[in-house]
């Protein structure tokens, strides 16, 4: 896909994100929304998958270490074909197979059931590691939040993907500088994030996590790189694309009322024009 293309598919994924959680009236939309770019490239460009075939042992895994940031999950699911767009209102209903975290006992195409931060990054470590002693050649990739770099397990498993050569795990970290307590400088400075990666013996990427041209350069890179996991540290904005939600930790699990969607839809379709 082109980078024009990308980026309304990217957009489409915002408002479908904005009204999962005014539909819920509860979730996640900031973390959700700043990591959209990402999720929109590795759906719709980086990853081997098939919709029609979503159990097929050769393709690629995702593991959404930061669970709670599900509504970006179900949206790029929906946009790719996984579901139809009309369940993404179903979101935290009870019967729904949109919960709140990502569940694979309700909806096929999830690769891991998430929730307990760090808990995402180890298990596809291990689903790494499994490709490699299977002779499979598919890639893991795992999306986590930075607050969730305060979790200990984080680095136990990065200690064990470096040890195991895991060149086909891509760590990939949404650096929006917000958690639920506030700036994560302040609460528990996880800094310097790429010198903590590289320590660990990871391969290290820092890119803008909004600029196509910088995510589809780091993903070829880390392609490319043999012998050592891959890090790439997105410098990305918590709320992206909604006025009122950018930069904001109040926004880390509040639902837009009403007027405030509105707002927000507003904000997304005058993106669509840019």
């Amino acid at each position: 896909m082109q980078n024009k293309e990308l980026k309304r598919t990217a957009n489409a994924v915002r408002k479908d994100i904005v009204t999962e959680v005014h539909a819920a009236k509860s979730g996640h939309p900031g973390g959700s929304l700043s990591c959209a770019d990402l999720m929109t490239y590795l759906y719709f460009e980086e990853m081997n998958i098939n919709p029609e075939d979503p159990a097929n042992e050769d393709r690629d895994r995702f593991v959404l270490s930061k669970g709670h940031c599900a509504p970006a999950l179900y949206a790029v699911m929906a946009e790719r074909g996984y579901f139809p767009k009309e369940e993404l209102t179903t979101l935290r209903k009870v019967g729904s197979r949109l919960q709140g975290h990502p569940s694979i006992i309700y909806l096929p195409g999830l690769d891991m059931s998430t929730g307990s931060l760090g808990q995402g990054v180890s298990t596809a470590a291990g689903m790494a590691l499994a490709a490699k002693l299977s002779g499979k050649t598919y890639r893991v990739y795992t999306l986590l939040g930075d607050g969730e770099l305060e979790e200990g397990e984080v680095w136990e498993a990065a200690m064990f993907s470096a040890a195991k050569k895991l060149d086909n795990l891509t760590v990939i970290v949404d650096n929006n500088g917000l958690q639920i307590d506030g700036r994560i400088a302040d609460v528990n400075s996880p800094y310097p994030i790429d010198e903590k990666f590289s320590a660990f013996g990871f391969h290290v990427i820092t890119i803008n996590g909004h600029e196509f041209d910088e995510i589809r350069s780091a993903f070829k890179e880390a392609r490319e790189t043999k012998g050592c996991p891959t890090a790439i540290i997105m410098k990305t904005t918590k709320g992206k694309g909604v006025s009122f939600m950018e930069d904001k930790a109040g926004w880390h699990g509040t639902a837009p009322n009403d007027e405030q969607y509105a707002i927000a839809m507003k904000d997304l379709e005058e993106a669509d024009h840019e």
